[in-house]
């Protein structure tokens, strides 16, 4: 089995198979130039997800100083 590695690893190049592989240049600028959503999500719908989750690290916050009585009612 590797009897030949290293013929074999001298044989090959390992920049013509990568080469095989990169997508071409004109794909890549028509992608970019599509919609510019994220996550599949709009810019209105990020906002939201991001005000939700600040809220919920506000109240779990709040609340792990309630129970290591950091604060008191």
């Amino acid at each position: 089995m590797f009897d030949n590695l290293r013929e074999d690893a001298a044989a090959q190049s390992f920049y013509e198979e990568e080469a095989q592989f990169q997508p071409a240049a004109g794909t890549e600028q028509a992608r970019k130039s599509g919609s510019s959503r994220f996550l599949g999500m709009t810019p209105i719908q990020r906002f939201v997800i991001a005000v939700m989750m600040m809220f919920a690290v506000c109240v779990i916050g709040a609340l792990c100083l309630l129970v290591t009585e950091k604060i008191m009612f």
